[in-house]
């Protein structure tokens, strides 16, 4: 297996090889969460440290199951009540990490870089669980798993990611991840929504939804990050979802077996149409949620096994 990461921080330093390992792991995963006994001893004896300095049910609870089922001892600290709200910095932060002994630090944080920072710091394997507007590498490796499995390839596809492109750094990371596996992209949102910039990563930018989805595989749409927004970026949810809200007439656009994806939180009736939303035929959302777990175990898995190998390597004495 070709996995040479000391960290996950992001999609960009992984190869496409590294890519399929990490999915090809995440497989047997999945497999084996569906089973009675969903136990693995993989990362039996290690500490992971789940550290959220923004809030996040779904992707805590993704990497405290996938850490439990991997066998490690799990802690999650609690960042909005700890010692940052006292002025302690990440540095000081990191010293007492690294006082504590973890192996694996899952770490979500509002400010994009500051993950990056901690890994510079800490003495084990870091996984970037979302960073400001920068990435959010397992959303994304979750994602192509998903669509792996629903589309039986994960190459040479048409996929239109839809509505909030210049604030999600989901988009960012699947942006990365599909343009690496030689898939044509496409971004539709209004000009206030997609930055000129995204063009950058190769994808074809259309304002008009119906447009932007003809004869695509896979529609990925986005939540509206309001957190995220200082200005009048729409002119009302009611509007937006007229023009960019999927429903069964814009997805009519796409082709007959075009899969309809979604990160969540969901916002019905802004984003998305709840009946499309809950389509058993097209709708893979809730297989999203399982493949998290899935990708995030394999994760952890691979980072373990490079930590291990780290470890067992002699000190040479200079």
């Amino acid at each position: 297996m070709t996995f040479r990461q000391k960290h996950l921080l992001g999609i960009e330093p992984l190869h496409p090889t590294e890519i399929t390992t990490l999915l090809d792991l995440a497989d047997q995963y999945a497999d084996l969460n569906r089973r009675e006994q969903k136990h693995s001893d993989a990362l039996s004896g290690l500490t992971q440290v789940n550290m959220f300095f923004e809030n996040s049910t779904r992707t805590q609870a993704s990497f405290e199951l996938a850490g439990k089922r991997l066998g490690a001892d799990v802690m999650n600290m609690a960042m909005q009540a700890s010692s940052i709200k006292k002025g302690e910095t990440l540095i000081d932060t990191a010293m007492t990490l690294n006082a504590m002994h973890p192996d694996l630090l899952v770490v979500r944080h509002p400010h994009s870089g500051a993950v990056d920072l901690l890994a510079q710091k800490v003495n084990c394997a870091v996984l970037n669980a979302g960073d400001g507007r920068h990435e959010h590498p397992t959303q994304a490796l979750l994602d192509a798993l998903t669509i792996r499995r629903s589309k039986g390839r994960l190459h040479r596809l048409n996929i239109a990611i839809c509505g909030d492109i210049a604030h999600s750094r989901v988009a960012r990371s699947n942006l990365i991840l599909l343009g690496k596996m030689e898939n044509r992209i496409r971004l539709v949102g209004p000009p206030t929504l997609v930055p000129a910039q995204f063009a950058e990563f190769g994808a074809e930018v259309y304002e008009d939804m119906r447009e932007g989805l003809r004869d695509v595989d896979v529609v990925m749409m986005l939540r509206l990050q309001k957190e995220r927004m200082d200005g009048g970026f729409i002119p009302s949810e009611r509007e937006y979802y007229h023009r960019y809200g999927l429903d069964a007439e814009k997805l009519s656009y796409a082709k007959p077996d075009a899969i309809v994806m979604h990160p969540g939180p969901m916002n019905r009736g802004v984003e998305i149409d709840g009946e499309i939303a809950d389509d058993i035929n097209r709708s893979v959302i809730q297989e999203q949620v399982e493949m998290g777990v899935a990708v995030r175990m394999a994760a952890m898995d691979l980072l373990a096994r490079n930590l291990h190998e780290a470890r067992a390597k002699p000190r040479v004495m200079v």
